[in-house]
């Protein structure tokens, strides 16, 4: 059986683990620091599984945007990104010139859709959508099982939306403001609500415009890419659950009739949270390992 690792390199934490598709054996976690700092740590976890027994193959799932055109100079290396000091930096390269095995690299949320795709809320689907609502806002998108690339990868964080009547918020994206991630983010949602999002209760009326806000994303995704299904994913949602619900329930309203089969009780089944949890990201980096290690010359299975 081969021996497999993978990288979930957050904005806030980075989880590295060891396992098989669908199956994590070892996990070590730690916060996401400067690029040196964090992929030296990385780095010393895998080292310490490889003097055990050599590794077959890693994967690693990054925040972005990063290159993942292996023919292009830069690829494995991080664009400006909005996380201090990782810009241009090299996240590929350390662990490809250390381990000698097969290093894949996608998107931590391609990643995150993989691993619903193969072992949570996706399976079954041929195209599904994953965003994540955490310290960014993130989208991956699968067709065929396939993760979409192109000249870069999808971005679905820096969409404009339709702005709720009545909304002032100016938004909290250096690059945008008023974008999704803008005004869906963590960041974005403590400057909106004064505090934590944890910490306001779900009653509070406020949420109704965010709930919009999240809706006019899932129009967006339903009438671009036509998913089967939608994961909506990150610490947003899993803190404050009811807003999902209550974004799915803007929709059909905003769809204006428009598709048909669009309704509160189909919707619900095809705009869920994830099935894996916090699990998602790294059951991906492991597929992206399999993956990498299957497209290895000579592999044979």
């Amino acid at each position: 059986m081969h021996r497999l690792a993978g990288i979930e390199l957050g904005g806030t934490k980075t989880v590295v683990v060891l396992g098989q598709p669908g199956r994590i054996d070892e996990r070590v976690e730690f916060a996401t620091r400067d690029p040196e700092a964090t992929l030296e740590e990385a780095l010393e976890v895998l080292s310490g599984w490889q003097d055990v027994r050599a590794l077959d193959a890693l994967g690693i799932a990054s925040f972005g945007p990063i290159r993942l055109d292996c023919a292009a100079a830069d690829f494995g290396r991080m664009l400006a990104t909005p996380k201090p000091g990782w810009s241009g930096a090299e996240v590929l390269a350390p662990f490809a010139q250390e381990l000698g095995c097969p290093v894949g690299l996608d998107t931590d949320v391609n990643g995150a859709a993989l691993g619903e795709y193969r072992h949570g809320a996706g399976k079954g689907c041929t195209s599904l959508v994953y965003v994540t609502i955490g310290t960014g806002i993130g989208g991956g998108v699968l067709v065929e099982g396939h993760p979409v690339h192109g000249s870069l990868h999808p971005e679905l964080g820096h969409l404009r939306l339709r702005r709720a009547r009545g909304d002032g918020f100016a938004g909290a994206c250096r690059f945008h403001g008023d974008c999704v991630e803008g005004l869906l983010s963590g960041p974005a949602l403590a400057a909106r609500l004064g505090c934590h999002p944890g910490e306001v209760p779900a009653h509070d009326p406020r949420w109704e415009v965010i709930a919009q806000d999240l809706a006019e994303l899932l129009v967006h995704l339903l009438l671009t890419l036509a998913p089967q299904r939608i994961i909506v994913g990150g610490g947003g949602t899993h803190r404050q659950r009811h807003l999902l619900a209550r974004a799915i329930d803007h929709v059909p309203h905003l769809l204006c009739g428009y598709l048909e089969d669009a309704t509160p009780a189909v919707l619900a089944q095809r705009i869920v949270l994830p099935a894996l949890g916090d699990d998602a990201g790294p059951t991906g980096a492991l597929e992206i390992a399999a993956r990498a290690l299957a497209q290895r010359p000579g592999h044979a299975g």
